[in-house]
């Protein structure tokens, strides 16, 4: 909604108003206004729009997940690193329903721009796992099951990567 650095702004100028609050002797409100500046410093880091994808994601709505990516016009200017790269990873995770090509573009760039969870990453790399395997290209998909599963500590994708191997002997 708002340019990163404006989120910035508007927090400073709360903390101002807070502070000048206890300055005037209201320390309920310069206690509020601190706290409400949190919300803008938390947009900072996570984007209200990549939130609400991914809760369109999570009630597999792929068209509201869409809308809400779009809000977003320059994702290079607007967002910072690690948003960008999960701009591209919901890209990626639409997309690989419908046309790998363009999923294969968007998981590779989220992976080079960073994404924070080691979860997101397995699951990065394994869409990409599965686009080198009906590739035909072997090496690259064992390598990317091998860091897919290393990133999957608490065995979430144990089903998909041992499926995944079992159809690559096959291969």
């Amino acid at each position: 909604m708002f340019h990163r650095n404006i989120k910035l702004i508007i927090a400073g100028l709360i903390i101002a108003t807070g502070i000048w609050q206890f300055t005037e002797g209201n320390i309920g409100n310069g206690i509020f206004l601190i706290l409400l500046s949190a919300i803008p410093i938390f947009l900072y880091f996570k984007n209200e729009f990549i939130l609400l994808a991914f809760l369109k994601l999570r009630k597999q709505d792929f068209e509201g997940a869409k809308k809400w990516l779009a809000y977003i016009k320059n994702p290079e200017t607007a967002l910072v690193r690690k948003q960008q790269g999960y701009f591209n990873y919901l890209h990626g995770i639409m997309l690989s329903q419908t046309n790998i090509n363009q999923a294969e573009k968007y998981f590779k760039k989220a992976i080079e721009l960073g994404l924070s969870m080691d979860m997101d990453l397995a699951v990065a790399k394994l869409n990409l796992a599965g686009v080198a395997m009906t590739r035909r290209r072997k090496l690259e998909a064992t390598s990317l099951l091998n860091e897919a599963k290393k990133l999957d500590k608490q065995n979430m994708l144990k089903d998909q990567i041992t499926m995944m191997k079992d159809q690559m002997k096959k291969i």
